[in-house]
């Protein structure tokens, strides 16, 4: 594990949340934003807003929906870059999906170096596969509010019925089934979890319990980012 304290900058940070789906990536990117005044960028977010605004890596990114292909990763950074000019980010961002390979990892560090910055930390949320499975599986959210549920360890305080809203529909996604849960595990240590090493490589990485509490996790993380954030 790398010596936090080395690592400080008086670059903005840029932060990435490692971990497979379930993992508690989005919550802990909102916690972050509240803690230290980071900005989460979602690339999937970043793309539809980019299309929205006519931008010129949108139109691009349009260009080649339109025609029913896959946005490349040279548009997906031509978004980032474009976002990351922007003046709202002066205290750092937390990147959301983006790095998925080692490749495009390679690419946004080519992209940081030209403007003089570097990936602060790379921290990645810790989890067992198995015990993520049940995790994930069990989730359901109120259709009125969007209060999530879960079947073993969360259920509402009277049995159908919200706490948040008092509303009475409840939903599941779709793939937030044992079997879909499994196979985009299978899809993440393939793909996604040689990112581990490569950051560890760098010295940039992190690791934290995220099995734990949502509360042990955000502090084990805010002792990280206290560390490495100007």
């Amino acid at each position: 594990m790398m010596d936090v304290q080395a690592t400080v900058t008086t670059q903005p940070a840029v932060l990435i949340l490692l971990g497979p789906p379930g993992a508690g990536k989005g919550t802990q990117a909102r916690m972050l934003e509240e803690d230290f005044g980071l900005v989460q960028l979602s690339t999937g977010d970043l793309l539809r807003a980019a299309v929205a605004a006519g931008t010129e890596a949108g139109l691009r990114a349009q260009a080649v929906m339109a025609a029913g292909g896959l946005v490349s990763d040279e548009i997906v950074l031509a978004i980032l870059q474009e976002r990351m000019a922007q003046p709202d980010l002066g205290r750092g961002i937390i990147l959301d999906g983006f790095p998925r390979t080692t490749g495009q990892a390679a690419a946004l560090d080519d992209l940081l170096a030209r403007s003089g910055r570097q990936v602060t930390a790379a921290i990645s949320l810790e989890v067992d596969d198995e015990a993520m499975i049940g995790r994930v599986a069990g989730r359901y959210t109120c259709a009125g509010c969007g209060e999530g549920y879960h079947d073993s360890f969360k259920l509402p305080a009277t049995a159908g019925i919200c706490d948040r809203c008092g509303g009475t529909e409840f939903k599941r996604r779709a793939d937030d089934t044992a079997e879909t849960v499994r196979e985009r595990l299978r899809a993440y240590h393939a793909q996604t979890a040689p990112l581990i090493s490569y950051y560890a490589r760098k010295n940039i990485l992190q690791t934290v319990n995220a099995m734990k509490n949502i509360a042990d996790i955000r502090n084990n993380i805010a002792h990280i980012v206290t560390k490495v954030c100007p």
